[in-house]
């Protein structure tokens, strides 16, 4: 995959918001957290944007986005509990694309998405 191209707005919202004042990998993982947790709306349906050897679930395939993952699971990377298969589980937000949902909640996705594919970490 390659790398987007570089978003001013979304490179100021992402500086001015959901990592300002974080200094350090822990600091800013928890304003990430923190911001997803605030604006996110919970449930929601998502399908599976891309296959990762660390998930079980399938490129195409359909899942409910139940919440947020623990602070403490989400201090590499953000992840959300999905309903699938009768369980519930954790699953990488970099993997799903939301369907449907309020603008918060997409904006928050696609800001997550975008740090990822930049190549930026906490």
């Amino acid at each position: 995959m390659s790398q987007p191209q570089k978003d001013e707005a979304r490179e100021e919202r992402i500086y001015m918001e959901i990592i300002v004042d974080a200094y350090g990998e822990e600091e800013h993982a928890m304003g990430w957290y923190y911001y997803i947790d605030d604006v996110m709306t919970f449930p929601f349906k998502a399908e599976c944007k891309i296959e990762r050897r660390t998930s079980l679930l399938k490129k195409g395939e359909k899942v409910e986005v139940v919440g947020l993952s623990s602070l403490d699971d989400c201090m590499k990377e953000i992840f959300v509990q999905i309903e699938w298969q009768g369980r519930e589980m954790g699953v990488p937000l970099a993997q799903l694309k939301p369907i449907a949902v309020d603008p918060e909640t997409q904006q928050a996705v696609e800001d997550w998405h975008y740090w990822m594919e930049m190549g930026y970490e906490f």
